[in-house]
């Protein structure tokens, strides 16, 4: 699947509103196997993209702490954002706190974080060998091999967080102004 495709997928679910997860589900296991394991390997390279301290540190601001999961889903949001919210996120963080209006909040309920998102990929994989998007072992362990086949590298990734919370109003100025003392979550 090409970085592009990808995004197209994406800009089309985010259509979808609250069914954005499972309209992407249900695309997926449309296609082809490796569609499926393309998109989750265009996924996994979102989410390494955006594994950075800077971006964990504002998403700290946005809901008043983040835990390494609570970061992780915060990233699936962002990836679902699509592709000109997720550079802009990723390059500045601080484009968070003009994009997150109350418009948008109203209209995103997921913001700040989607966990769902996450599992896309392998939900459509489970659908095809199943038939049913519940978890199946035996499925989850044949699309981790697929991955793997693709050349999927399962190393986590590792980051210096460089900075402390009582430097984040500084660091985040327009983020602390909107939600320091009133986050998201």
């Amino acid at each position: 699947m090409t970085t592009q495709y990808f995004w197209e997928l994406i800009a089309r679910s985010k259509k979808k509103g609250a069914e954005q997860v499972e309209w992407l589900t249900q695309e997926l296991a449309k296609t082809k196997p490796e569609e499926i394991i393309g998109f989750e390997i265009e996924f996994s390279k979102k989410l390494e993209q955006s594994y950075t301290s800077s971006l964990w540190g504002a998403a700290f601001v946005i809901m008043g702490g983040c835990s390494d999961d609570g970061f992780e889903y915060f990233r699936g949001w962002l990836i679902s954002r699509g592709e000109e919210v997720f550079h802009q996120a990723v390059n500045n963080p601080e484009f968070l706190a003009e994009y997150l209006t109350e418009d948008n909040l109203q209209e995103d309920e997921f913001a700040p974080y989607l966990e769902e998102i996450l599992s896309v990929a392998s939900d459509a994989f489970t659908f095809q060998k199943t038939g049913s998007f519940e978890f199946d072992d035996d499925s989850n362990t044949d699309f981790l091999n697929e991955l793997e086949a693709q050349g999927y590298k399962f190393e986590p990734a590792d980051i210096e967080i460089d900075w402390e919370e009582e430097e984040l109003e500084q660091r985040y100025p327009l983020l602390w102004s909107r939600f320091g003392e009133d986050p998201l979550t």
